[in-house]
């Protein structure tokens, strides 16, 4: 009982421990993020009244308000402390472009975008992790060789050449899938049916998803080539354990947690690359906005971006932090041991 008790209580400490240095950590990168992208908007050429009056003309008296208004000549520092506590306020400001609240157009935008990179998440998930299996399995043959060269086919392709191509192939000459958007045009989305809905997703989760394919391929195979090496695996052949009955016993149990522990260090990149394939798509995603906030100098829109990104960065690196202190430890000695 004494020893469950104490196993309880370290168990217990772990966790407020972690949970301690991941809140830190979080309080620690929303501020660096907050301050080097404030001052990276601040040394650059965006004029916030110029980009929200656009091409209408203004009054002197007009522009002195809406200058007034978003503190143009304030200094830096006046403006972020204003700027940072409206964010704590849950106000991130009205977005220039849309001419609504940021926090609106983030929730719209991000929720498109989280179903294209939840989608093509579990596709190259799911595929690299088959690939990697059926190639550690045949080691050295030529299906090996082939599952190679087309990860490393993969792995040099630009995200946005790979997604051109797609959209030219599928799209314009086969016709299979429209052009761009992730709705028809000219329909209401109380009439968007769910197969319209999932005929626009497609082609770009495909895109997204194939990018992820060669690391989780590559490193399945790695592992499950260490683990069919092993002296355990040994002794089962030995005992008349052959072939996939094997790799299913001995070898998937053992490489699955590592290979979902990577994808989920994998969400930068994920993010990264929905940018670039929403903006060849044309999808109405947190992407899309990211660009149009860049290129039409909508600093509110752009710098809550910034922040929700590196909320969502954050997140799967913590997933992937859970798994390697509590779930399977024995991935973080072993990578601590190499």
């Amino acid at each position: 009982m004494k020893h469950e008790k104490l196993l309880r209580f370290t168990r217990r400490e772990k966790l407020l421990g972690f949970a301690g240095k991941k809140t830190l950590k979080l309080i620690s990168l929303l501020i660096g993020v907050c301050l080097a992208s404030f001052w990276l908007v601040e040394q650059s050429p965006v004029d916030p009244v110029r980009a929200y009056i656009g091409e209408m003309s203004v009054t002197p008296e007009k522009q002195a308000q809406l200058e007034e208004y978003w503190g143009v000549n304030k200094p830096p520092q006046e403006k972020f402390l204003n700027w940072a506590g409206n964010i704590l306020k849950g106000d991130f400001g009205i977005s220039l472009i849309y001419r609504i609240p940021v926090i609106d157009v983030i929730k719209e935008r991000f929720t498109a975008s989280l179903i294209l990179m939840a989608t093509s998440w579990l596709i190259s998930g799911i595929l690299g992790f088959i690939l990697g299996i059926i190639a550690g399995m045949r080691k050295g043959t030529w299906i090996d060789k082939v599952i190679k060269t087309y990860c490393y086919t993969l792995a040099a392709t630009p995200t946005f050449w790979l997604a051109l191509i797609f959209l030219m192939v599928f799209s314009v000459y086969l016709g299979w899938f429209p052009i761009g958007l992730s709705v028809p045009i000219g329909v209401t989305a109380g009439n968007v049916t769910f197969l319209d809905w999932l005929h626009h997703l497609i082609l770009p989760a495909l895109t997204l998803s194939l990018l992820g394919v060669a690391k989780i391929a590559m490193f399945t195979r790695e592992k499950l080539t260490e683990v069919l090496s092993s002296d355990y695996v040994l002794f089962a052949n030995a005992r008349g354990e052959k072939g996939l009955n094997l790799v299913l016993r001995h070898g998937i149990r053992n490489v699955a947690l590592p290979a979902v522990t990577l994808q989920f260090l994998g969400f930068s990149e994920l993010f990264g690359g929905a940018v670039l394939v929403e903006q060849v798509f044309s999808y109405p995603g947190i992407g899309q906005a990211a660009v149009e906030a860049g290129l039409r100098s909508d600093v509110p829109l752009l710098l809550g971006i910034v922040l929700v990104s590196a909320l969502f960065v954050f997140f799967g690196n913590t997933i992937a932090d859970v798994i390697y202190e509590f779930v399977d430890p024995r991935i973080k000695q072993e990578e601590a041991a190499s």
